[in-house]
């Protein structure tokens, strides 16, 4: 997750803005949580999962 759709409870700003010490805070520890696929939009995983899913079908029927 991003914190660029984000807004801050303590001051109604954007988090991404950092206006506020609960705003900067919050966008610190989300940028600590990106992960490898944090920066993959959903399609994008969708691709990936199908991929990995088709590699799995195809060394299963050359297992067998």
């Amino acid at each position: 997750m991003t914190c660029d759709r984000l807004v801050c409870a303590n001051c109604a700003a954007p988090v991404s803005e950092g206006r506020c010490p609960v705003c900067r805070a919050s966008r610190e520890r989300l940028q600590h949580q990106e992960g490898i696929f944090a920066g993959l939009t959903p399609a994008a995983l969708i691709v990936l999962l199908a991929a990995l899913v088709a590699v799995a079908v195809l060394a299963h029927g050359f297992a067998g």
